[in-house]
């Protein structure tokens, strides 16, 4: 019920990293820039299919190599499922059980990996895109059809958009019209429903790690008093000047408020840091009990930018979690999680156990 494995091949500064991780939790130390996030890096990739820290492929593989390979094996059950994930010049590869991927999704229903790290604020900082990841990330695991509508719906909105751009004539564009109503109806019914049942475990977390009342809400990429079939039709003219279709779920926004106040640009980064935190927590407290394999937790060096008080109380819900944890840390013990059922030391990129 967790990743058992993983061996990464001149993924950035790693030229061979093989490690064996327990299956509640396992301590790596090592000084600054000896590849602790790397690691941890490498793990994300092979249960996302995209790293947390760039969009660019290239930056991934090892200098003076021509591709990365990320090899890993997840328990489930009493079975022993192989993940692999190549990245080269020409592109991302995947495979499930020795089976080519047909999407990086595949890779996500089997390993669900999410990360607290020292940049884990973007979260609040950034724009609504980072949000929007946030939230289908949580919803694709407690409705199974998700990920089938939302690649529909993509599929539509990128035919729509296509025709915007070659300027067709508004019944030509207007084709694609039903498919995306239906589709984006359903994506945002679903995150609905999900929003509704992380508000509850938010509110809890804002109180008890930051004092503060935690709130929520839903926008879902047009007017919530009209129907999506009416936003479009009342966007016709924007769509035709941007070449893009202005309104559907792809613009959804998951709204953050502590203390009835938006939170960017109002909080502290420490702050940024702990309410993201907090809502990964309440993330992962809604991940079905009855799921074959539970989430990995990875923690990127929790104390940076926490004070003890704060880092305390962040640490105890983490604990409280049912799931596989990997830490990261500058030094060799870190007694607050409890002790390690594994030990790994790196240094210049090289993994020795403890």
């Amino acid at each position: 019920m967790s990743l058992r494995r993983m061996h990464a091949t001149d993924f950035r500064c790693l030229h061979q990293a093989e490690v064996d991780f327990d299956p509640k939790f396992t301590l790596i130390s090592g000084p600054n820039a000896s590849g602790k996030t790397s690691l941890l890096e490498a793990i994300y990739v092979l249960g996302r299919g995209r790293s947390f820290r760039t969009r660019r492929l290239e930056h991934l593989i090892r200098s003076g190599s021509e591709q990365m390979v990320i090899f890993g094996e997840v328990d489930i059950g009493e079975r022993h499922l192989a993940l692999g994930v190549q990245g080269s010049a020409d592109g991302l590869r995947a495979k499930v059980a020795g089976e080519r991927a047909g999407s990086l999704a595949e890779l996500a229903s089997v390993f669900p990996v999410q990360i607290i790290d020292p940049e884990v604020h973007r979260l609040i900082e950034e724009g609504p895109s980072r949000r929007r990841r946030f939230m289908d990330w949580g919803v694709f695991h407690v409705e199974p059809q998700f990920v089938r509508h939302w690649q529909s719906y993509d599929q539509v909105l990128k035919q729509r958009n296509a025709a915007l751009r070659r300027r067709e004539p508004r019944l030509v564009v207007c084709a694609w019209d039903a498919d995306l109503i239906r589709y984006g109806e359903l994506l945002s019914e679903a995150r609905i429903r999900y929003i509704e049942q992380l508000i509850g475990q938010a509110r809890t977390l804002g109180r008890e790690l930051l004092d503060m009342e935690l709130d929520l809400s839903y926008r879902p990429g047009w007017s919530r008093n009209i129907r999506l079939r009416e936003a479009l039709e009342l966007s016709w003219a924007q769509d035709q000047e941007s070449g893009s279709t202005q309104v559907g779920p792809q613009r959804a926004e998951l709204v953050i408020r502590l203390d009835g106040m938006a939170v960017k640009d109002r909080i502290s980064r420490g702050q940024q840091k702990l309410l993201a935190a907090a809502l990964l927590i309440a993330q992962l407290k809604l991940f079905p009990d009855d799921a074959p394999i539970q989430p990995t937790l990875l923690m990127d060096d929790p104390a940076a930018e926490l004070d003890d008080v704060r880092l305390a109380g962040l640490i105890e819900h983490v604990r409280r979690q049912r799931v596989q944890l990997i830490v990261t840390t500058l030094h060799a013990e870190f007694a607050a999680f409890g002790t390690p059922g594994r030990r790994y030391r790196l240094d210049r990129g090289l993994v020795n156990p403890v």
